[in-house]
Parts: C-alpha cells; sequence; structure tokens
C-alpha cells in the first residue's frame, strides 16, 4: 500500500514541476524528447533558465520583501508578530517541508546535456549554471534540515533511492562543493549580463559561504545535538579561506566607494548595478515585462511594513573613534551622545547608521526640486505600515517615487536586488581565517578595512582592540567579536543573521528567553504623541510585550532545524525526525 502511495505522490510531483515549466520558452519536462530537444547550446541554456527565478526569489508582490524581511527572525529586526521559529511555536507539518522539484530538474539536465551536438567548450557554462544551482539547493536543504537524502540522478516512481534515509550533512555539503568546484572550472570569469548572470567569481564566493557556514556550525555545535558526525571544521574553514581568497585575488570586484562616506554605503536603492564594481550578481526589475515588488512603497512613504529595528543592533555600531559605546569599566564612550534622541543616538557614530537608520530630516522623495524629508518613524500607523520600534530602516530606498506609487499594486518598484556582493568576500574570508587562529593584522588590512575605508572608519587593529562590556560573545576572543560586529552592520536586512546566529549555535544566548526592545520614546521625536498610548519598558519600546512577557521560547534543542512533515516520515519510513520534533 505504501508502494501505490509513494508512486501517486511522486506523480504529483512530476506534474507540479511541469506546471512550475510553462512561459518558460522551452518543452514541459514530460514532453522533452532527446529526438527534439538537448541538441544545441541554446536548447540547455533554455533548460538552465528556469533555476534563476526558483534559485533567487527575493521579492515580488508581497509587502514583506523576501531577503529583506528575513531578518526578522533574528536579534536585529522585530515584526508587530513574533516569528514563530523565534518563539518555539512551530508544530510538525502534516504535509510538505523539503522541496526536490528544482533538484530533479537539474539532475535531468545533468542526464541528459551530453546529447547536445555543440562543442563543449561552447556550452560547458550552462553545465557550471546546472551544477550551481544542484548545489545551491542541497545548500538550502541541509540549512533547514541538516542531514537530507541526497540523490544526483532523475528519479523514477519505482526508483529504490526515494525509500532511501538521510544522508549525512558533511557527506552532502562535501557534494555541494564538489559541484561548486566543477562549476568553478566551467563557468566564465568576469561580470556575465551586466552581472545578471552567473560566473565563475559567484561560484567562488558561494564556496566560501557554504564553506563557513558548515565549518562554523561543526565547531560551535560539536557538543550539541545537532552536532556533525565525523566533523572536521578545519577543512571547511580553509577551504572558505581558499575561495574568498581566489575572488579577491582576481582583481575583478573591488569595494563601492565614490570617496563621499556620508553616501557611499547608501547604494542598496539603485536600479542598475551593471557596472557597480561591489556587485557580482543581482536580480534586475522590468515593469514593462511585469516584473516589479512593493519594497519602495514601504519604505518611501514613509511606513515600515510592520517590521522595526532592534536597540541591540543598533548598540552595536560603534563611535567614529572605532571603539564601541561603553568603555571596559561600563561608562559610557566620550563620543557617545546616548540614545534620548534618534539625532543624538546617530551622532558621532559609524556612518553606516545614517545610511541604515531613518532620522529627522532625512530624505524620502525627490520630485523634480522639491524634497520630501523623513520627519518622525510611523510607531502609530496600522500594523501593516507601523514602525514597532522607533528604528526604521532607509537602506533600500530610492527617492524618485516613480517607485512607490501605490499599496494596492504591490508591485511599482523596478530598483534591483543585490544578490552576491564583495563585502561577503572580504567578511568571509577574515571570519574564516579568524575561526582557524590564522588570521593576522595583514588580513585585516586587505578585508575589513576596505569596508572601513568606505565610510572613513579608523581600522580595526587586532592588538589595539577594546574590550567592550556589551560583546554578545564575551567567551570568545576579542577579533573574532568584532569580525562578527562587522558582519551584522555590513549586512543587515540583505538576509544574513539567522544563517549567521544558527551556525554559531548563538539562539541560546541571544534569542531563547529574551525580549527585543526598540528606541526610547521621547518628546523630541514624538511632540505629538503621548507614551501612555504604547507599550513600554523603562520608556523604550517593547513591542511584543504583551505577546511574550517572558521572552521568546526558542528551545535550544530543536529550533536551530525545521521538522519533517509526518507525511514524508509516513512514505519513507528509513528517515527520522529532527531533534526536538519526535
Amino acid at each position: 500500500m505504501r508502494k501505490y502511495n509513494l508512486k501517486y505522490c511522486i506523480a504529483i510531483f512530476f506534474l507540479v514541476f511541469t506546471a512550475c515549466e510553462k512561459n518558460l520558452e522551452k518543452l514541459p519536462l514530460d514532453e522533452i524528447s532527446s529526438e527534439v530537444y538537448w541538441k544545441t547550446t541554446n536548447d540547455l541554456k533554455l533548460f538552465v533558465n528556469q533555476f534563476y527565478p526558483t534559485a533567487f526569489n527575493v521579492s515580488g508582490s508581497d509587502r514583506y520583501e523576501g531577503i529583506f524581511a528575513a531578518d526578522l527572525e533574528s536579534d536585529d529586526m522585530v515584526h508587530v508578530q513574533e516569528m514563530p521559529r523565534l518563539q518555539g511555536s512551530r508544530v510538525v507539518p502534516a504535509t510538505g517541508g523539503w522541496n526536490y522539484v528544482p533538484i530533479r530538474g537539474v539532475n535531468y539536465f545533468m542526464a541528459n546535456y551530453q546529447k547536445c551536438q555543440s562543442d563543449f567548450e561552447e556550452y560547458k557554462r550552462y553545465v557550471g549554471e546546472a551544477l550551481f544551482f544542484r548545489a545551491h539547493f542541497y545548500f538550502e536543504l541541509v540549512k533547514a534540515y541538516g542531514d537530507v537524502p541526497y540523490v544526483s540522478i532523475p528519479l523514477h516512481t519505482d526508483s529504490e533511492e526515494l525509500f532511501n534515509g538521510r544522508t549525512p550533512r558533511n557527506q552532502v555539503v562535501d557534494s555541494i562543493i564538489a559541484d561548486l568546484d566543477k562549476a568553478i572550472e566551467y563557468l566564465p570569469a568576469g561580470k556575465q549580463e551586466g552581472g545578471t548572470r552567473l560566473n565563475m567569481e559567484i561560484a567562488q564566493l558561494y564556496k566560501s559561504r557554504v564553506c563557513l557556514y558548515e565549518g562554523t556550525w561543526e565547531k560551535y555545535h560539536a557538543g550539541d545535538v545537532f552536532k556533525a558526525a565525523n566533523a572536521d571544521p578545519q577543512k571547511y574553514l580553509q577551504m572558505a579561506v581558499q575561495a574568498s581568497e581566489a575572488v579577491m585575488q582576481s582583481g575583478s570586484y573591488s569595494i563601492y566607494t565614490t570617496g563621499n562616506p556620508q553616501w557611499d554605503y547608501f547604494f542598496f536603492g539603485q536600479t542598475e548595478y551593471a557596472n557597480n564594481p561591489e556587485v557580482l550578481f543581482w536580480k534586475k526589475y522590468d515593469l514593462n515585462l511585469g516584473v516589479g515588488h512593493a519594497r519602495q512603497f514601504q519604505i518611501a512613504t514613509g511606513k515600515s511594513g510592520g517590521m522595526g529595528l532592534t536597540k541591540s543592533f543598533v548598540e552595536s555600531y560603534l563611535c567614529s573613534d572605532g571603539n564601541p559605546i561603553y568603555n571596559s569599566d561600563g561608562s559610557f564612550n566620550a563620543l557617545y551622545q546616548g540614545d534620548g534622541d534618534l539625532i543624538s543616538t546617530t551622532k558621532n557614530r559609524d556612518l553606516r547608521i545614517k545610511q541604515t537608520i531613518f532620522t529627522p530630516g532625512f530624505p524620502l522623495q525627490v520630485i523634480g526640486g522639491d524634497t520630501t524629508y523623513f520627519v518622525r518613524p510611523s510607531v502609530d500607523q496600522p500594523a501593516h505600515t507601523v514602525n514597532p520600534t522607533g528604528y526604521q530602516i532607509n537602506k533600500t530606498l530610492n527617492f524618485d517615487p516613480v517607485h512607490h506609487k501605490s499599496l494596492d499594486t504591490h508591485a511599482d518598484g523596478f530598483t534591483g536586488w543585490i544578490l552576491f556582493r564583495f563585502a561577503e568576500v572580504l567578511l568571509n574570508y577574515a571570519e574564516a581565517k579568524a575561526e582557524l587562529g590564522t588570521l593576522t593584522q595583514s588580513d585585516i588590512d586587505i578585508s575589513i578595512k576596505l569596508l572601513r575605508d568606505r565610510i572613513g572608519m579608523p581600522n580595526l587593529v587586532i592588538a589595539n582592540i577594546k574590550t567592550d562590556p556589551n560583546w554578545q560573545f564575551p567567551d570568545l576572543s576579542p577579533v573574532i567579536n568584532e569580525i562578527r560586529r562587522e558582519r551584522r552592520i555590513e549586512f543587515i536586512g540583505e538576509g544574513f543573521r539567522w544563517n549567521d546566529l544558527a551556525r554559531w549555535a548563538a539562539a541560546d544566548e541571544l534569542i531563547a528567553g529574551k525580549r527585543p526592545l526598540g528606541a526610547k520614546f521621547n518628546s523630541l521625536d514624538y511632540p505629538d504623541l503621548s507614551a501612555g498610548d504604547f507599550s513600554l519598558t523603562n520608556g523604550y519600546f517593547d513591542p511584543l510585550k504583551s505577546r511574550m512577557p517572558n521572552g521568546y521560547g526558542f528551545k535550544i534543542g530543536r529550533d536551530y532545524l525545521n521538522a519533517i512533515s509526518i507525511q514524508e516520515l509516513t512514505l519513507n519510513s528509513g528517515l527520522n525526525q529532527n531533534p526536538g520534533w519526535e
């Protein structure tokens, strides 16, 4: 009976795959015949084209844009409603869960591409793209589920491999790395199609990301239920260094700067990145093709989409002298002006703070010669536009009102979305070296210094790091704390933070039992509002105070990974559930 049910489910699985392929200018998968397809380089290109929107589905018509909103599952951002993962309120799903549809598509490609009658040198880049995508899809599964069944051939309803158990996570990662190594070999170097198509350096950056993730996961989860069998974190950290170093030494990319530190970090709301030296890969939007997004409407009308930055995140910005807001004895840095209001909070700080957080008088829209300015955070707006913390993000803003017409359409914006940038290469390199214990000042000078130079901040000098009593990881070395701080600030709103907390096993320190606070309510920023109308703790916005009085209910032994659905466990007795979900 189980075999019959499995066949039924796999049949549906294939139909879903076929349905997803319409409008892709190619034959549906179940109609592709070697007699008419797989003959030309263009056949291969058209086939791999389908994986781009699947792999990089960063935003769309939803007000809560994908990558941007991903940081809600962290200590950096908060929503008016608590995130289920952080609250520990998720349950084992009855159906669904891991998705192998795109993986089967790549495997089908790999089983057929050699039928192409063109010269391999002509079409090998598309083989490289397919391998990159398979690596990407499996990496997403590993991050979500840990051990997952690994399949590299197209299966059928009677394939014995359908009943395989879960492959250990690091074996899957080794297969991911093998695919990326081949992708690096096959893909062309330098920007392709203005940075909208994969290239060798993107695969190298991605390899550094995968290896840094697995290396630190194995290192920091070594003593808990999520530990990897036969762990070898050093191996992956060394590969992370090598992969990021390859991009750095290529000379193809550099940190974007015009020499204006007041504005040079503020480049995330542009419509075009083809000539940006920092951007390896980005998603282009075109309203003429019906491809737009709503992020600009949410940000440029002074609304906030129900999202706000946290007090913890804002306090992580260094002062302009390169030191934290607190001295080692707990007193304030003399440059720090306190957090009594938004202007004081951002004064004498790392200039990225003003290019990330709205302050009164910051431009919102520029129409001809007229400029509309930000007045105050939207703390009193309805839930879908409210800023719940008083710290409202301006990153990704474009001043042109053509992008922010109507909430009803949700898709008037056509600013580009950066997916891979050189800053990550530098930070992956520095962190991997620090974790290996081989980081030198020379390494800092070719990585973190470049990011700080952009905004006129002093370099990080390993020998002169001042103790911060508010370091999030006081048991780790000062330089690892500072590299993690740099990563936190540089990548806010780019979807990195949860993955970082997960691989560092940091939710017990930063999430469980914690409740996020926001800015201080004050009469200067809010002369028209009353403190009695808001949920506050010690004068700070406390938006989830009534919803979770005891802080987040994140379950340390469970919530780092997702549950496998009941359906999957029923169909395949060779599977076992993730820890804590039994």
